[in-house]
């Protein structure tokens, strides 16, 4: 049972404790499994491949459920290079469907996440980023199957249209458009899903800017808003602080053994030993050649009139993608990694490192950027005595997620209680400043909901209506991102 729990939880915590885990094989099964625990008034939680790392794993919002774990529908059903999409089902993982697309010779590219173990479906239904175009927005899902709470089977768009072979390619259908519904919520099981690919450009150019001044991430952020305005960077740029690349490459204890966050002239010490900078973007371009070459003299125009930033780049192609050096480089041209998972061990290690991801969003703008950036430094050094790691991923043109990444020893019970004791302050401190989360930890989920309290809290009623009418017995995921249904909700209140 230990493999389906929080992995960054402290080791005698059992609040969010599961009692079983069903690993069905087939869609009949979830079925089975869904009429039976209905009629017996079992709570369930589902998890793809259960990563979901630094967001609580595969534990279940509610201590007691039994965790319906779905590795084994591991089939990709389709992939079609004519139309340019896959179709996968949950225990697809972004390596699986990349050895997929390679296996079968397809010219085409996968917009995948950081880490290549997790679920296609899984991700992508709790809104994690990707970065090629089409992580623009999370844009790259098109028609869901899904296992209703009463055991009935849907398909959403033109899935409903039996033999339409638009189900992956039209993201619409007659009436509402019903996708989103089933994105970080706890209306029904997700089996089946499509997922657009992109083909194959001529050239692919990844690059990176690199600013030496902290303050220097305000007119990055800048002048990376009108490069995605004009769409001259079509894709998801990530910009990091020194201290997120320091822990890909280093340990901490190499640079820093005093007490408490590492200070800022030893910050400024490995941003030249490493060639980091304070902060550094890396990004890319795709297209024919002249193309690339127009859109990065436009790139190193823009961010070379800031003084002492930098602009370099290797111009290759998607074929030789698998061969370039950085990680990032090849994550960029949908190539599957793992490398980001040395991150963890900044404080304990391989055996015992661990984190929680923190990720409000906030409009592109330098100003916001620095508000975000001040606020999650201040209290993560001063409330939990711990570094800040922080990361600004563009989602799209117009706003950004910054990614907080709260390190800690899972081993030191102190340490993690201060991680996440700062981490539901830091949801409700940034809500102050008009800031929400896009995705929340198991352990705040209700806290993060509460933010959302327009119309007195009109969102979170509108939504709970929704479950009470789709799944009357709340047995999917009650808690899901604070979704609760109408027999727990006294209970939630509590």
């Amino acid at each position: 049972m230990r493999e389906f729990r929080d992995p960054f939880g402290h080791v005698d915590w059992d609040e969010y404790e599961a009692c079983a885990v069903v690993q069905p094989g087939s869609v009949e099964e979830i079925q089975a499994i869904v009429r039976l625990a209905n009629e017996h008034r079992v709570l369930l939680w589902t998890t793809s491949q259960g990563r979901n790392n630094g967001y609580g794993g595969s534990s279940p919002r509610v201590r007691g459920s039994v965790v319906v774990n779905l590795r084994r529908m591991n089939r990709v059903l389709a992939i079609d290079e004519e139309l340019g999409y896959a179709e996968v089902e949950p225990g697809v993982s972004w390596s699986d469907l990349y050895a997929a697309i390679q296996a079968g010779g397809h010219r085409l590219m996968l917009s995948c996440a950081d880490l290549g173990w997790g679920s296609v479906i899984g991700n992508t239904l709790d809104h994690g980023c990707t970065y090629l175009p089409y992580g623009v927005d999370m844009s790259a899902a098109c028609g869901l199957e899904i296992v209703l709470a009463n055991g009935e089977l849907l398909r959403t768009g033109m899935g409903a249209v039996p033999g339409n072979r638009a189900w992956h390619t039209y993201k619409r259908g007659l009436g509402p458009t019903l996708d989103q519904l089933f994105m970080q919520s706890n209306y029904g099981i997700v089996t089946k899903m499509g997922v657009w690919l992109v083909p194959y450009p001529e050239t692919y150019m990844p690059f990176w800017v690199r600013a030496w001044n902290d303050d220097d991430l305000a007119p990055m952020v800048d002048t990376l808003r009108r490069l995605s305005l004009d769409d001259t960077i079509r894709m998801v740029p990530q910009v990091c602080n020194t201290l997120i690349y320091a822990s890909l490459m280093t340990r901490r204890a190499q640079w820093w053994d005093g007490d408490g966050p590492i200070p800022d002239q030893v910050i400024d010490r490995m941003a030249r030993e490493l060639e980091l900078g304070r902060w550094m973007m890396r990004a890319a371009l795709y297209g024919d050649a002249a193309v690339v070459d127009h859109r990065y003299a436009e790139v190193t125009a823009a961010f070379e009139q800031l003084p002492g930033v930098e602009v370099w780049g290797t111009k290759t192609t998607p074929e030789h993608a698998k061969n370039l050096e950085h990680p990032a480089e090849r994550i960029q041209a949908g190539v599957p990694d793992l490398a980001m998972n040395m991150m963890t061990g900044w404080y304990g290690g391989e055996e015992s490192g661990g984190h929680v991801g923190f990720s409000p969003v906030a409009p592109l703008t330098g100003r916001d950027a620095l508000t975000m950036r001040d606020l999650m430094r201040g209290l993560i050094e001063e409330r939990a005595n711990l570094d800040y790691l922080g990361a600004l991923l563009m989602v799209n043109a117009r706003s950004f997620i910054h990614i907080t990444m709260v390190l800690f020893d899972t081993a030191n019970e102190q340490q993690v209680r201060g991680a996440y004791d700062t981490s539901k302050l830091l949801v409700r401190e940034a809500a102050k400043h008009g800031y929400g989360e896009y995705r929340a930890h198991l352990d705040f989920m209700d806290i993060a909901a509460d933010q959302y309290s327009f119309g007195e809290h009109a969102y979170r009623r509108f939504t709970e209506t929704i479950k009470d009418a789709v799944d009357p017995n709340g047995i999917l995921a009650p808690g899901k991102q604070g979704i609760w249904p109408a027999s727990m909700r006294a209970w939630r209140d509590g």
